[in-house]
């Protein structure tokens, strides 16, 4: 028994000596830290964490930090994309999501517009607004962008 756990503890012993080398290793900084991060975080949160570096990386202001009333630019993946009759009149309106939150874009009078549907990644540009509680974005300027972005 006492040899099952000599092994053992030089087994530990050796696992903490290549941990800490390949964390200490140049180059190599946080890849252990950075692999254990994705093993033990929630997908949904890796994903978040990956939509906001790309639209940091887009030039995009983080959707949370979105003052009302102010000129922004977010760019982010449309969740949905719905008519909504508004005022008599028919809205195109879409939930874009940035990771950090999300903005409804309105495009006031449209049915539909080629390339706005669930999944794709728009940047737009427009002034924010709060309607209801929530963030709100009436005919922006925007631009499709392919889906790794």
């Amino acid at each position: 028994m006492k040899e099952f756990e000599a092994v053992e503890a030089n087994d530990l012993a050796a696992t903490a000596k290549v941990a800490t080398a390949v964390d200490e290793a140049p180059g190599s900084a946080g890849v252990l830290r950075r692999a254990l991060h994705r093993l033990t975080t929630p997908e949904h949160v890796l994903e978040a964490e990956n939509r906001q570096e790309q639209s940091l990386e887009s030039g995009g202001t983080p959707v949370q930090r979105c003052l009302d009333r102010a000129q922004v630019c977010v760019v982010g993946m449309l969740r949905t994309v719905t008519i909504q009759p508004r005022g008599g009149s028919p809205s195109l309106q879409a939930e874009l999501w940035d990771g950090s939150g999300s903005v409804d874009v309105v495009w006031i009078g449209r049915r539909r517009i080629a390339g706005i549907e669930p999944g794709r990644v728009i940047r737009a540009e427009g002034r924010i607004t709060l309607r209801d509680g929530r963030r709100v974005m009436f005919n922006p300027r925007y631009e499709l962008r392919p889906s790794g972005s």
